[in-house]
């Protein structure tokens, strides 16, 4: 959870920007491995469509490995459009995730 002054698309160039100073190349691979992955999932309660940014993220309501950690420090977010966090955890594919002690 983050608290800022900085308006949506701001914000996502701030992100990138903080990618990039930490050895994120834009040009690799869309899907392959990267040094660091900054994504805005989710902006308040608003709903974003633009070419350069979808918020709620696009991928959010199918990815455990979002949804899960999202339940952990935000159980009772409402996601714009979505069902509840719960169903949208139960109805995720599993793509692995795995506690790590810590």
């Amino acid at each position: 959870e983050l608290e800022t002054v900085l308006a949506p698309q701001d914000l996502l160039l701030a992100l990138q920007a903080i990618e990039q100073l930490q050895g994120r190349d834009r040009s690799e691979q869309r899907w392959g491995a990267r040094t660091l992955d900054l994504d805005l999932l989710l902006y308040a309660d608003e709903v974003i469509n633009t070419e350069r940014l979808q918020v709620p993220h696009s991928g959010l309501a199918e990815r455990d490995f979002v949804l899960i950690p999202l339940a952990e420090i935000a159980p009772d977010v409402v996601i714009p459009g979505q069902p509840a966090l719960k169903q949208l955890i139960q109805n995720c594919q599993n793509y692995g995730l795995e506690r790590l002690p810590g």
